[in-house]
Parts: structure tokens; C-alpha cells; sequence
């Protein structure tokens, strides 16, 4: 089992929900941080949670600009002396159906949940050559192995993380650098009450549409994921699902490819209309 004493892991959202709880995590296998957000504020939360356990840098950053996201990468190395691990982890969320989502919305996320991991890849690998063992640990989700509608822009960005990532570890497969693509379930985050929604199921307000995700959806706790999450990095897994949920929607997919999609199309909208009816 890998060994995270005194090593140093660049995390991207690192200011709430799993971001922030894998930082806690690692600091508490002395693992050292360089963390990023682009909201400050929780970014500085986060380090205070993290206390004065080990070396801790933090990084204003905006995932979609490569600029930023390359100067992260730069400043982190210089900092803690060298990168060992990359956790691409920056991800947002929108609710729109794919026939009418508004084109700069749509780019607004493959520029965080998509570009944001290559940005972060490509800007890290240079640096983790340079140690004994890097690795890379990329956020999909199991939107990025199964669909849901009026997720369509997510699930494309997530889709596209996974093959990205499996094609990586492919070309690094020989090399001092482990890749690992991990794939959430529901977690108990803020990512559904911070979504853009433009449109939903049935008209569904947006406070509406989360509650949903509040309650139907996530079921496995930030502190949980990032714990199962270090496990996996610290086994060199190269596939890593997070939740009950995950681990059974994957499988059954696995199964049943065709009557999974049309299922969660199913249960997706019968659970917007209970929550419509309840208006």
C-alpha cells in the first residue's frame, strides 16, 4: 500500500465538499497540500480545518483558465519543493435539457468539469515525473458511466473525464505515474443548490430541483467519499467507486447497458413529478 507520509497533493476545488474533506484526510497521513479554489473564502476555511499538521499552500484559481491553472502548478512545485499527486477534483453543475441549454452555459461547464482536469493534468505531469512515484487522480462521477436527463451537459463532461483518464493511464501505464478515475455517486455536497438551472422536469424551481438531490439522491457523506477516495489512491486503483449507489449502478449497467439508460430516464422524471405534485 502507497505511503503518504511527507508527500506533497495538489488538490482543485479544494474550498467545499469533497475537496475540502480529502485535504483533511490527507493532512491527517501527514501528506502535505497545496490547495486551490476559486472562492477564496472557502478555501481558507479549508486550511484552517486542516490546522497546523503539515505544510499547507493555497491557490486562487479559476480551472478553466489554463493560464491560472499552469501558474497554480508552478507556484505549488516552488512552494512545497515538488508535486507528488494531482487531485482534478473542480466541478460544477447545470440543469438544462440538451435541445435548448444555452450554448454558453453548456461551455461554461466542459470549461471546469472537462478542460479543468486536462488543464490540471497537463500542467502537474511534468512535475510528478520528477518524484520517485506520481500519481494522477481524476473526478468523473457515475454520470460519467450511466446518463440522467436534464444532466446531459454534466454527464457529457463526465463521460469525457473517464475516457480521458482510462487513455492516460493506458500511456503512463509503464511509467513511474499512477492513474486513478474516480466515479461519486450521490454525495452530500452543495454542487445541486450552486447548479445553473435554466430548465427542469415539469418547471421544478431550483430550490425544488435540489431538494430532490437532497433527498433521493445523495446519500453518501463528503467525509465518506474522500476517505474511500484515499483508499483507492493509496491501493494504486486505477477505477475507484465511491457509494453503495455507484458500485450498483455501475455493475447493473455493466449488465444491462440498454434497460439502465431507460430506467434512469424513468426514475428521473417520476421523481420530478412526485416533487411537482407536492407543490
Amino acid at each position: 500500500m502507497k505511503n503518504l507520509n511527507n508527500k506533497v497533493a495538489a488538490i482543485t476545488g479544494a474550498g467545499s465538499g469533497i475537496g475540502r474533506m480529502l485535504a483533511v484526510r490527507l493532512a491527517a497521513e501527514h501528506c502535505h497540500l497545496a490547495l486551490s479554489d476559486i472562492d477564496e473564502a472557502g478555501l481558507l476555511e479549508t486550511k484552517a480545518m486542516v490546522g497546523g499538521k503539515v505544510k499547507v499552500s493555497t491557490h486562487l484559481v479559476d480551472v478553466a483558465n489554463q493560464d491560472e491553472v499552469k501558474r497554480f502548478a508552478e507556484e505549488a512545485a516552488m512552494y512545497h519543493g515538488g508535486i507528488d499527486m494531482i487531485i482534478n477534483n473542480a466541478g460544477v453543475s447545470l440543469g438544462a435539457f440538451l435541445e435548448t441549454v444555452a450554448l454558453e452555459d453548456f461551455k461554461w461547464l466542459m470549461n471546469i468539469n472537462f478542460w479543468g482536469v486536462v488543464y490540471g493534468t497537463m500542467a502537474f505531469l511534468p512535475y510528478l515525473r520528477k518524484r520517485p512515484q506520481g500519481h494522477v487522480v481524476n473526478i468523473s462521477s457515475i454520470n460519467g458511466i450511466i446518463p440522467n436527463p436534464n444532466n446531459g451537459p454534466y454527464c457529457a463532461a463526465k463521460f469525457a473525464v473517464k475516457g480521458y483518464t482510462e487513455t492516460l493511464y493506458q500511456e503512463l501505464k509503464d511509467t513511474s505515474i499512477r492513474v486513478s478515475c474516480v466515479h461519486p455517486g450521490g454525495i452530500k455536497t452543495n454542487i445541486a443548490r450552486n447548479a445553473r438551472v435554466t430548465q427542469t422536469f415539469f418547471d421544478l424551481p431550483k430550490d425544488k430541483a435540489a431538494e430532490i438531490y437532497d433527498k433521493e439522491v445523495f446519500i453518501t457523506t463528503a467525509e465518506d467519499a474522500a476517505r474511500i477516495i484515499i483508499t483507492g489512491i493509496k491501493k494504486n486503483r486505477r477505477r475507484i467507486m465511491v457509494g453503495r449507489d455507484a458500485k450498483f449502478l455501475d455493475l447493473m449497467t455493466r449488465l444491462f447497458p440498454k434497460t439502465m439508460v431507460y430506467l434512469s430516464a424513468v426514475v428521473s422524471k417520476r421523481m420530478a413529478k412526485k416533487y411537482a405534485g407536492a407543490n
